[in-house]
């Protein structure tokens, strides 16, 4: 058995489909922990402010003697920016060209 074989389908690209803004992550997360760090980032290339992100999001539950919650709300706005221009680069400029 594989890692892939325990990796969740996207139900938008599975029902409709239409790839997500997440789509990939799980692949590109795996390809991080293979150690094949660029084409991680050229599958997802939100993946490493994920995992910091995600990092973090563990450091606020281990450590209450801080508050991570500006730092939180801004990898979120980071991560979406990224992924919607990822999206819209994979999607729509790169179709068109």
């Amino acid at each position: 058995m594989k890692i892939e074989d325990f990796m969740l389908t996207c139900p938008s690209r599975k029902f409709l489909g239409i790839e997500c803004l997440g789509c990939g992550a799980q692949r590109a997360v795996v390809l991080v922990f293979e150690g094949r760090f660029s084409e991680a980032f050229h599958l997802y290339p939100a993946v490493y402010t994920l995992l910091l992100f995600l990092f973090t999001l563990g450091l606020s539950f281990v450590d209450k003697k801080r508050k991570y919650g500006k730092i939180l709300i801004i990898m979120i706005v980071v991560n979406v920016v990224i992924m919607l221009i990822s999206y819209y680069y994979k999607h729509f400029y790169m179709h068109s060209h």
